[in-house]
């Protein structure tokens, strides 16, 4: 068996370890006092594995030749492109069953030497973080990773590698913040809800004229991956308010699906609005937005949308 043999802050890929793990590992180093951050991006990692050097790393590790010529033969497969079939000398394949696995085996190496100099650090496949006290001892973390992955044949990425404090930088999605006494909490990254909300106005478009029932049967199809994923995040208060801005949305997706004033004012009387209250919608029946608020939000409440599958948040 060669997984028990890797590191235990290496979490990516492994039996029994997760993303969630990693991202928990972190936050108590954060909480310990490690507010610096080395956050190490690997240019095209999977593209520029050496396979000699991994080879020697594997040797080291597995005895059997049979095996050992297997893995080479897997490495080596050619890539089809464009119907032509061209070799392949470095990388391992994409999305690849045993990519992963010689991903960690590579890589472990690495992380031993951070052990052996008392480091704390997550790993999850190549995306690595080591946790420090200072700037100052970043930048020779930081000098040290780059001897370390020279020696690997892996090119650092200067552009996205930085030493910074762990409040500016995402880890896996996720990044932390202090609560009121200290405590670090987790919080999902701006740019993981930037992709959630693009996702969402794609998905409750105005355009298209499709119904409430079939917007909320896609958003069954993507939003309790999302959710079960950025569960782990301590923040109910920005999931409550994306709920209510996904409600404000298919209130306005609504209105605009009714279209002209007499279906407008027809269709919310079916729903309990008062003569006064349908009227005053309908008369200004194309400020969908505007009109999503106030005696629509009493019109269609929280359960309206629980009634036809709206998935929650919070």
């Amino acid at each position: 068996m060669i997984d028990p043999t890797f590191s235990e802050s290496s979490y990516g890929f492994r039996p029994g370890r997760k993303a969630h793990d990693a991202v928990l590992q972190a936050q108590r180093y954060v909480q310990e006092g490690y507010r610096i951050v080395i956050d190490v991006d690997l240019e095209q990692f999977f593209d520029r594995v050496n396979h000699d050097v991994l080879m020697d790393r594997l040797a080291k590790r597995i005895e059997d030749k049979a095996v050992l010529r297997l893995i080479r033969r897997y490495l080596e497969a050619g890539i089809m492109l464009h119907g032509v079939v061209t070799e392949r000398y470095e990388g391992t394949p994409q999305g690849g069953p045993l990519s992963p696995l010689l991903a960690n085996v590579l890589l472990d190496e690495v992380d031993r030497e951070l052990e052996r100099r008392g480091h704390r650090f997550v790993r999850y496949a190549d995306d690595s973080n080591v946790y420090v006290r200072s700037r100052k001892a970043g930048e020779r973390v930081l000098m040290g990773l780059r001897k370390l992955y020279d020696r690997l044949h892996l090119k650092v990425n200067e552009a996205k590698t930085a030493v910074a404090s762990v409040y500016v930088r995402k880890f896996l999605g996720f990044h932390f913040w202090v609560a009121p006494g200290g405590e670090i909490k987790r919080a999902v990254a701006a740019k993981a809800l930037h992709t959630f909300k693009k996702r969402i106005r794609q998905i409750t478009r105005r355009l298209g004229g499709r119904s409430l029932n079939e917007v909320s049967e896609e958003l069954r199809r993507y939003m309790p991956g999302w959710k079960a994923y950025f569960h782990l995040a301590q923040t109910p208060r920005k999931f409550r308010e994306l709920d209510e801005w996904l409600r404000h949305r298919l209130r306005a997706l609504q209105l605009k699906h009714w279209g002209r004033e007499t279906t407008m004012y027809r269709e919310l009387r079916k729903i309990g609005a008062s003569q006064v209250q349908a009227a005053t919608v309908a008369a200004n029946a194309r400020r969908w937005w505007h009109n999503s608020r106030l005696e629509l939000n009493r019109l269609m409440p929280v359960s309206y949308f629980d009634s036809i599958g709206v998935p929650r948040l919070s």
